[in-house]
């Protein structure tokens, strides 16, 4: 996900009271004062931009050859049979959940086989979660539903659908635990057919083991959306915070250039303004607590050298060591190949300006704020997603072909090599 167009965006007890300053509250909606109602929200007529996305063609055949295409209905049915919050609540975390574990499932070769779509697809769990979303925005309940809990409704649908709340330790010591990030798809109104190795490399990965010299690594998996409010509101902090002190590495992961992965080196705290999925832009700082210690930079301790010499599949992996900067007494931004100078401004890093930059950015402070310096962890781009030759055109190519789903086949396996070799790297 780096900022590159045309061509692809590139994109202990003292410590609880430190996670929830770094993550803020995670606390539900809080009742209305004695003696008083809250205030009904009916259902929202108007979907989000993302939803609406919903109506198009493309979108509907992959629900549809999917099987996903049944979910909402039955979400919308398992709604309208709530008496109550508590009710509604248990069907969303429900139906949230069922939606992340059925697309692990499918991507990993379980179950029936529902639909002609390849089993590895990220789509349909994207997709799927929107038909959710917008069921739940439309809903009007039996009772009374103030707009702080019709949030908290959407918030919980968002984490459960993610894999967020299926986060487990391995119940084995010797077993080492490795979490990956992944992303939705992104530049929709481009082509609304695209999809993302981050994504399917997380389904694909979910709850998997991996081989190294030292024994297993068992991988947890989540997906983040790619939306600007959702980061500057801390979804990426709530996410990782309680996780990172019992991880041995971490690797966040988005889709990047053409052709090649990268381990980029440096993260930069700026946002660069490029749409996102809600067509809205932010330019400016990254937005974190406490401004005032915020670093301009920050870096990977992943093993990126034994990341770049391995053979580990089809694309080539390089140590990216490029940022843009404002050099100290400067105003004008610069590119150096070898990382940012003392004082300089950031203005993007290697992962460029985009939210694959801003989570690494994110996921690495966070990493140094809770005073783990030692834990591996920084950013992956996987090369871009690219259909088959003859399919290129979003007008008229179809959702897939042979040349896609084998890109996908050999990039997820390759995000897997990487994996392994990281962890077997990270002594």
């Amino acid at each position: 996900m780096k900022h590159q167009f045309p061509a692809i965006t590139r994109l202990g007890l003292g410590g609880v009271a430190l996670l929830l300053v770094l993550a803020g509250s995670a606390l539900p909606a809080v009742a209305s004062p004695a003696g008083t109602a809250p205030a009904t929200a009916p259902g929202t007529a108007q979907p989000t931009v993302e939803e609406q996305r919903l109506d198009r063609a493309v979108p509907q055949e992959i629900l549809r050859r999917s099987g996903f295409d049944a979910l909402a209905p039955r979400f919308a049915h398992a709604l309208e049979g709530a008496r109550g919050y508590a009710q509604a609540e248990r069907a969303v975390n429900r139906h949230g959940s069922a939606l992340w574990q059925r697309a692990v499932d499918r991507a990993q070769g379980r179950g029936p086989v529902t639909g002609d779509l390849s089993r590895g697809d990220d789509r349909p769990l994207y997709w799927a979660r929107l038909a959710l979303s917008r069921e739940l925005r439309a809903w009007t309940p039996r009772f009374a539903l103030d707009d702080q809990r019709r949030k908290a409704l959407h918030t919980a649908l968002e984490t459960s659908s993610r894999g967020q709340q299926d986060i487990r330790r391995h119940p084995g010591r010797q077993v080492k635990r490795v979490l990956v990030t992944g992303f939705d798809p992104f530049t929709l109104d481009r082509d609304v057919r695209i999809g993302n190795p981050s994504g399917a490399s997380a389904l694909a990965l979910d709850g998997t083991l991996v081989r190294t010299a030292e024994g297993p690594a068992r991988i947890e998996a989540v997906v983040f959306p790619v939306r600007w409010t959702d980061f500057a509101e801390g979804a990426v902090e709530r996410a990782l915070a309680r996780h990172l002190p019992h991880l041995d590495l971490f690797t966040t992961i988005s889709q990047g250039r053409q052709g090649r992965f990268d381990v980029e080196r440096t993260n930069g705290a700026w946002r660069g303004g490029f749409p996102d999925n809600e067509i809205l832009a932010r330019t400016g700082p990254v937005p974190v607590t406490d401004p005032a210690s915020q670093p301009q930079w920050t870096s990977t301790t992943l093993p990126y050298r034994q990341l770049a010499e391995a053979e580990t599949g089809r694309f080539p992996v390089y140590d990216n060591t490029e940022v843009t900067e404002i050099p100290a007494g400067a105003t004008q931004p610069v590119t150096r190949p070898d990382g940012p100078t003392p004082g300089s401004t950031a203005r993007a890093g290697g992962g460029g300006d985009y939210l694959s930059n801003e989570i690494a950015y994110r996921a690495t402070l966070l990493r140094d704020r809770m005073g783990l310096p030692k834990l591996p962890g920084g950013h992956l781009h996987t090369p871009v997603l690219q259909f088959g030759t003859g399919n290129e055109n979003p007008a008229t190519g179809e959702v897939t072909d042979p040349g896609f789903e084998r890109n996908r086949s050999d990039i997820v396996r390759q995000v897997r090599a990487l994996v392994q070799t990281a962890v077997s790297a990270a002594r």
